[in-house]
């Protein structure tokens, strides 16, 4: 394998240990990274580290502090802090199980593959694999890893398993401050109806293929078109049309969920459906002649 592993060393399960290797499983995407540049000179800026009333100072003459109250600092030297990081035990002990669907999404936070270290390791490794799947269960310890304890899930995947850090629990902000003023209501039946037949005409399986970063190749694009441009004269397209992004004032939920499903793919969302102009009465009969 020619990355190179993140993390080496053994799964406990009881008296049963299993040696691993963990490989990240996720790279950063192709972003563009701007510096800040002089423009009648054209050259990078640059920072210096300057001390208010003291001025310019010395790269060697920093070090780290903690503002317990407003200006008031306990200083730290870097191998005071590198003497707290916790030395990694080459150990994951699995010491619970749990469902899957019990671990809020929010919580998990950096995926990792899981594979047997060597030859010798596949047996043990494929059972434990198996044994969570048939038990539709996830693994959970603790794992430290370059100085740091991590809450960490493990879970088959494929033919071999994912190991996941978690966030612990004072790191995840409650949902109730930011839903409670949603009102608690129940949905129209018909308008819920057709959301939900809006929503099984777009179903599909999941393909991440599909997916880019538009701004990205905009900005790609722009960077390009810069460099052929002999000048710096500016490039901007105003894409705006003028209408508000928000539509009508008042939109029929109903009419536009209707025109939804019309469209080929039930593709972006219709805008609300014409008024009908009210019926013609029909002309008043003349009264019927009284008889003598």
């Amino acid at each position: 394998m020619a990355a190179r592993a993140y993390w080496q060393g053994q799964i406990r399960l009881a008296l049963v240990s299993i040696p691993v290797e963990i490989y990240s499983a996720t790279k950063s995407g192709a972003q563009i990274a701007f510096h800040q540049v002089h423009e009648p000179s054209g050259k990078r800026i640059k920072y210096e580290k300057v001390v208010p009333g003291v001025g310019p100072i010395d790269v060697d003459e920093i070090v780290k502090g903690f503002e317990y109250e407003k200006g008031h600092y306990v200083l730290l030297e870097q191998d005071e802090i590198d003497a707290v990081k916790l030395e990694s035990k080459k150990t994951l002990e699995l010491t619970q199980f749990v469902d899957a669907d019990e671990i809020d999404v929010l919580y998990y936070e950096k995926p990792y593959f899981v594979v047997p270290a060597d030859d010798l390791a596949e047996e043990a490794f494929v059972v434990l694999r198996e044994a969570l799947r048939r038990s539709r269960k996830v693994g959970l310890g603790q794992l430290a890893m370059r100085g740091r304890e991590y809450v960490v899930s493990l879970k088959p995947c494929g033919r071999g398993m994912v190991l996941e850090t978690l966030r612990y629990a004072d790191e995840v902000n409650k949902a109730q401050g930011y839903f409670r003023d949603i009102p608690d209501i129940e949905p129209d039946a018909e308008l819920l109806g057709l959301a939900e037949s809006l929503i099984e005409k777009k179903a599909g399986k999941f393909d991440p293929a599909t997916f880019h970063d538009r701004y990205v190749d905009a900005l790609k694009d722009l960077i390009e078109r810069k460099k052929k441009q002999k000048s710096n004269r500016k490039i901007i397209e105003d894409k705006d049309d003028g209408a508000d992004p928000r539509g009508s004032n008042v939109v029929d939920l109903m009419a536009a969920l209707k025109k939804s499903l019309e469209k080929p793919g039930g593709g972006a969302v219709a805008k609300p459906a014409a008024k009908k102009a009210p019926a013609r009465k029909p002309p008043a009969k003349p009264p019927a002649k009284k008889r003598a």
